[in-house]
Parts: structure tokens; sequence; C-alpha cells
């Protein structure tokens, strides 16, 4: 994972309106690409990277909510604001229930775009570290033998080393030396930090 900056991507088949928003965006500092349309978009962008996503509704070939549709199942889900110059309730409303995080009428409102997109920058960089913590967490729990994720199992579950070791038919050392092995893979400070990990990020081990 990249700890690049967030990046704002502009899909819209008007030419004018992504220039403008580009220029718009870079006046303040913020890195800004754009797109024609959802096919060009998709062939480029890396969802491994933070970044916001600016898109129009109505497009030629796939729309916008076909494109938020093929994000959706990706593990970390850019924040999506939709652009629109024939939205009514209806649209933003199952725009907004499928995850989007506004939707602008055009012609769009400089101040009020950037007010958005600041505080989507914020929101994208929060998932993004995240997302990343979790992927983490997953790998050093994928790292851990069979044995060991059972008695992990246990430990998640409040069992102390005496009713693991009883459950699993072992000795009490035994488990923790399990016990100890988990800690040394998965790097956690404390029994604690690696169950709170484990519960926040709802890996099964």
């Amino acid at each position: 994972m990249s700890g690049a900056e967030p990046v704002v991507h502009i899909v819209d088949d008007d030419d004018d309106l992504r220039q403008s928003l580009a220029f718009l965006f870079e006046s303040v500092g913020i890195q800004a690409l754009t797109y024609p349309d959802a096919v060009t978009f998709l062939a480029e962008y890396d969802p491994a990277e933070p970044a916001v996503l600016i898109v129009d509704v109505r497009m030629p070939g796939v729309s916008g909510f076909e494109l938020q549709e093929r994000l959706l199942g990706l593990d970390y889900p850019a924040p999506i604001v939709f652009c629109s110059a024939h939205g009514d309730i209806a649209m933003s409303v199952r725009a907004l229930r499928r995850g989007a995080v506004d939707f602008l009428e055009k012609p769009y409102k400089p101040q009020q775009m950037l007010e958005v997109v600041q505080e989507q920058l914020r929101e994208a960089g929060r998932r993004f570290t995240e997302h990343a913590h979790r992927r983490a967490v997953r790998e050093r729990v994928d790292s851990l033998t069979a044995r060991e994720l059972e008695v992990l199992r246990l430990v998640v579950d409040g069992l102390p080393s005496r009713l693991i070791a009883r459950r699993l038919g072992t000795s009490v050392k035994t488990v923790d030396v399990h016990r100890a092995r988990i800690r040394a893979k998965t790097g956690a400070e404390s029994r604690g930090a690696l169950v709170r990990d484990v519960l926040q990020h709802r890996i099964e081990p």
C-alpha cells in the first residue's frame, strides 16, 4: 500500500467541466486526474491508492451508477461524490443508499465543491489507513499454523491457558508457547491488542 496523499479522480464526459474542476482543485494544492468516461477511468484506476471520486451520473457507455456498482466490491471503497445536471430526489437517494457520500447538482458551486471534497479527502485518508491496518492484521493471522489458529480462536473467546489446554488436550506450557509464537508472528504488543484487532476488523482466525 502506498503512503501517497489521496488524489481526486474526475470522471465526466463534459470536457469543460473536467478541466474547470481540475483547475479548481489544483488552485488549492489538491492533485486531480481527469477521465472522459468510466471505461478509461477503470483502465487506469489503482484501487490500492487513496482517492476521492467525482462522477457524473449520465455518461455514454458505463453510467455513473454502473461504475459505482463495479467499485463496491473493492476492499478499499473510495468515497464517491456524484454530480448531475438532471438530478432528482430519487436519483440522489439511490446514490447515497449505495454508498455515495454526496450528490451535487450542476452547475456546481465552487466553494461547496471544495468543502465537500476536502472533507472527503480526510475521509479517504482515514479509510485507507484503516484498510492498510486491516490487511496487515489479516496477513499476520494468515501466517499462523493450524494449531496456533486454534489457540488464537480460544484466546479471542476469552479462555485462559488452563482451559485452552484442557480443550485441546495438551499442557498449559505448550499453550503458553503457542501464545508466545502468536504474539511474535503478529507483532501484537499484548494479548488485548491482538484480540482487539481481530475483533475490530472482523477477522476470523
